[in-house]
């Protein structure tokens, strides 16, 4: 089998669930008390893909940057090099959608061939939700990417979103 090794990047505002997200996918944990990330925290998970009459073996290595508006020259140099990346917006915070053009075109330009997809966080908090999913959609077309609505506190949607940038980056 072979094992091939991918660096993605999770992106967005503080706050939207960036590590909330990894820490679901890779322990299948939440935790609700935030704690706002510092500068980067790499986590790995190895998933099996399926790919033609066998598996591919992939080890993600998630990269979780601290969320902020501007992207500085050492989050340019974390983003350097990356075949992945996962937006993230929060459902509940209309400018954490508005915002992510910010990360999408600062990633472009530090690694161009990057492939991206679309976190719609928090999906659980339906009566709080301030994002219609046709706002989330157009960005999507804009950049031609998917997105999945995810919940990290009920797991909805979260192994999902990391499957489908698995396929992804091994095309």
């Amino acid at each position: 089998m072979t094992t091939i090794n991918k660096k993605v990047c999770l992106l967005g505002d503080f706050a939207v669930g960036k590590t909330s997200l990894v820490r679901r996918f890779v322990y299948n944990m939440f935790d609700d008390k935030y704690i706002s990330s510092i500068g980067v925290k790499v986590s790995r998970k190895t998933v099996q893909i399926p790919q033609a009459n066998a598996f591919t073996s992939l080890t993600m290595m998630l990269w979780d940057l601290a969320g902020s508006e501007r992207f500085d020259q050492v989050k340019s140099s974390y983003i350097r090099g990356t075949s992945g990346a996962i937006l993230v917006c929060d459902l509940t915070r209309p400018e954490t959608l508005a915002n992510l053009h910010i990360y999408i075109e600062d990633l472009q330009y530090a690694s161009p061939d990057a492939r991206l997809i679309i976190a719609a966080n928090k999906s659980d908090l339906v009566n709080e939700q301030q994002i219609a999913l046709t706002e989330v959609e157009k960005i999507t077309i804009r950049y031609e990417a998917s997105y999945y609505l995810t919940s990290a506190k009920t797991g909805s949607g979260v192994e999902n979103v990391f499957r489908h940038l698995a396929r992804l980056l091994l095309e």
